[in-house]
């Protein structure tokens, strides 16, 4: 009986220290979400409550949402097409908006709209994971299955374990039925994997048991609402202020550059932010999958997206079709989100030899990995070929920190092997100077004409407009656009 008592006091004193505190607004719900860390807990807790609905009030809610079900087959209804679904949304609002009068006849407008918005979004759409879908700070989101509670991946927290729980299997399932409908797909005993996107271009990844054992799962890879640039970059300490001006550099002498890592190293962000440095007075094609980066509004920029076949095999538009078509599209520059096949590799290839600026995403570790994937099966360049790429930017994370860095800046030599400028210093997280340039130095000398120390006070002019940049907090992509318009064009000014 004393160890009984003794482990019961254990557990009430569990310590608890507030890491991160903010508040979400869904619809005029107001979520208040809390990072926790806690003693008996591995990973930070992400909580988050609804602040302005009471319990009672949430209980009364429950009441009407179950008399509501008993009204109308919701499951029924997700079946029907989207005009239809629309119609019948409209027929639910104003259902619920009796339910609602006759439970709380006190209520205003305002807050009537905002409880119809809560038991809408409970029966029709994602419930608990919209508040997930709304905070900006989350780069994953990720259901296990209806035991675990959801796991989400923070932009500053990393891993944590919210305290959110999807009822049941056949809820996750549901969801995922949602999903792959409103983008023409189908997941079904006999199709258990699916890959799809939300309207909002949030990359979806679900399976079905028994594929997987524990449950039903459905991982959100979230797009970035709110896009990195190189200030961020540079003030989140991912890459250092002079492999940001020597980046700027290479690219507004229109070198091409590979920007490669493992998964969730930040690849795509760190394409989204040397975007940045392209000049405005150029074209620019950008290819993907699904829609992820989003560039300066002051240039002139194409996006593109591959489209999947239907259920009958036809429509599809691949990777390969796009990079073939964009090349009749006279572009200065072109955009891949992420190069996986020999054909996709070749014609950029092609392209870069023949004068355009090839920028894109690939998976490896190193610059010497780079080197072996692209010049061996499956995809099998020849390594001379390689050399037209120019660079490697190769991004990390340290899976243990949760930190993004650049791990080592490298340029191909002719022979198609790597030379690398930059590499990081991890015990003392610096970018620090390994090998001289040999080839980037010899183009940039031969198509500008400038000498060597010429190149050098060019990149310290650079240097010196970056810090300014982060001095005056110029981070959002349209900022950035406007200074890099104003260099490129003679009119930037120094305050």
């Amino acid at each position: 009986m004393p160890e009984l008592i003794k482990k019961e006091k254990k557990k009430e004193t569990v310590k608890e220290d507030e890491i991160d505190k903010y508040s979400i607004n869904i619809n005029d719900i107001i979520v208040e979400i809390r990072i926790i860390a806690r003693e008996d807990k591995p990973v930070p807790q992400y909580i988050a409550s609804i602040t302005n609905i009471s319990d009672t009030t949430k209980l009364i809610l429950e009441k009407i949402r179950q008399e509501f079900v008993t009204r109308i087959d919701v499951e029924e209804m997700e079946k029907l097409e989207e005009k239809k679904i629309t119609d019948i949304r409209t027929r639910f609002h104003n259902e619920i908006r009796k339910l609602i009068r006759r439970y709380f006849p006190r209520t205003d407008e305002k807050t009537t709209t905002m409880l119809i918005n809560y038991l809408i979004e409970e029966n029709l759409g994602f419930g608990k994971i919209e508040i997930l879908l709304r905070d900006i700070n989350l780069e994953e989101i990720v259901i296990n299955n209806h035991v675990e509670s959801v796991w989400i991946y923070h932009r500053r927290h990393g891993w944590c374990q919210t305290n959110i729980r999807i009822p049941t299997e056949a809820r996750i399932r549901h969801y995922s039925t949602m999903i792959g409908r409103d983008v023409g797909k189908e997941i079904t005993t006999l199709n258990p994997l699916m890959d799809a996107h939300l309207t909002t271009g949030d990359r979806v990844n679900a399976t079905l048991m028994p594929i997987s054992t524990k449950g039903n799962t459905i991982t959100i890879r979230k797009f970035a609402a709110d896009p990195w640039t190189i200030t961020k970059f540079m003030k989140a300490g991912t890459i250092s202020l002079e492999a940001a001006a020597f980046l700027w550099l290479a690219i507004q002498n229109e070198l091409s550059i590979l920007v490669t890592g493992g998964t969730g190293s930040g690849k795509t962000s760190t394409l989204n932010a040397v975007s940045n440095f392209f000049p405005p007075n150029q074209r620019i094609i950008s290819i993907e999958d699904t829609r992820e980066l989003t560039l300066p509004s002051n240039l002139h920029w194409v996006p593109m997206e591959t489209r999947l076949a239907n259920p009958e095999g036809k429509g599809g538009v691949t990777m390969l079709d796009l990079v073939i078509n964009s090349l009749r599209m006279r572009p200065d520059r072109i955009i891949v989100g992420e190069i996986r096949r020999k054909k996709e590799a070749e014609v950029l290839l092609e392209a870069a030899i023949t004068g355009h600026s090839v920028y894109g995403t690939f998976h490896a570790n190193n610059a010497e990995e780079v080197i072996m994937r692209m010049s061996n099966p499956p995809i099998d360049i020849p390594k001379q070929m390689l050399s037209a790429l120019g660079l490697i930017l190769v991004q990390n994370r340290n899976r243990r920190t949760g930190k993004r860095r650049t791990l080592q800046i490298a340029e191909i030599l002719p022979s198609g092997d790597s030379n690398v400028i930059m590499q990081l210093n991890a015990k003392k997280d610096l970018l620090e100077k390994k090998n001289e340039s040999v080839t980037t130095m010899e183009t940039l000398e031969l198509y500008t004409g400038m000498t060597r120390e010429e190149i050098e006070f060019d990149l310290k002019q650079k240097m010196q407009i970056l810090k300014w940049m982060i001095s005056r907090n110029v981070e959002e992509v349209d900022e950035v656009g406007e200074v890099m318009a104003k260099y490129y064009l003679g009119r930037l000014k120094l305050e």
